[in-house]
């Protein structure tokens, strides 16, 4: 994704896309813990994971808080009370 999607990228669209890449990391990490030789696939896992990061913080600089408990920052004032929160959009 270039930066001129980046800056014209909905809330609803940014997070369908960690989603994607979420499902990835997921089956990545599902595949290795039974073949951990393979190290293209861990190429692609670190890859995917590198990009999932990078997602996640793009969706906090646009759009607040992803999650909580001591994954995200908060920029002052406390923002996680801030609506509507990620699971509340109905996607």
């Amino acid at each position: 994704m270039d930066s001129k999607q980046c800056n014209n990228i909905s809330r609803e669209d940014l997070l369908m896309r960690i989603r994607e890449i979420q499902f990835l990391v997921i089956d990545f990490n599902l595949f290795l813990d039974n073949h951990p030789q393979e190290k293209q696939v861990l190429n692609e896992y670190n890859k995917a994971t590198k990009q999932l990061i990078s997602l996640k913080k793009m969706y906090e600089v646009k759009f607040g808080v992803l999650t909580n408990f001591g994954y995200s920052t908060s920029q002052y004032p406390w923002t996680w009370i801030n609506e509507p929160w990620p699971w509340e959009n109905g996607i």
